[in-house]
């Protein structure tokens, strides 16, 4: 490649001007590569607690509240609720909740709350479970994740990646 130097511009002046946006691309790199995906991983305990029927107006839902209580490298509790809906094909249903988390994740305390969108079309279950963006608190500020729910013969575990600040 060749560079034609114009109105009195000397070597000096675009060697200055190159190892300035060399510097500031290895900054923006160094940056981005500062966010680390963490893994945890660990089981849960969960209550589910049927509410009572809203008014027929609100639709043909059902309420739950839900009560977990995590062991793991997520210790901690957390309360929240679960909006769902069946279908009159039998194995098909959805259901969306929010969940509070409060405790320490690897040795980090706060709260986050966690997001669920789920759905079974005849018995092949889907689900996502995020954390909300902008939702941790105390050493937990700038969570940003996904939860794997994962039950085998009755007992309920999770994965959990995980960025910690530096998030976008």
């Amino acid at each position: 490649m060749m560079f034609q130097l114009q109105n009195g511009a000397n070597m000096k002046h675009l060697v200055a001007v190159l190892s300035m946006t060399l510097s500031v691309a290895l900054s923006l790199h160094a940056q981005k590569e500062a966010i680390v995906t963490n893994h945890a991983r660990g089981t849960f305990d969960v209550k589910v607690i049927p509410q009572a029927a809203d008014d027929p107006a609100g639709g043909p839902f059902s309420r739950l509240f839900i009560d977990k209580q995590f062991h793991g490298d997520l210790d901690g509790t957390s309360q929240g609720q679960m909006l769902g809906a069946g279908t009159a094909v039998e194995g098909s249903a959805a259901y969306v909740a929010l969940e509070l988390v409060t405790g320490t994740l690897s040795r980090r305390r706060g709260s986050f709350i966690l997001q669920h969108t789920g759905a079974m079309k005849k018995g092949a279950p889907t689900m996502m479970v995020t954390v909300v963006p902008d939702s941790g608190t105390d050493q937990l500020t700038g969570l940003a994740g996904k939860m794997t729910i994962i039950i085998a013969d009755g007992k309920h575990s999770y994965e959990f990646e995980y960025t910690l600040g530096g998030a976008p």
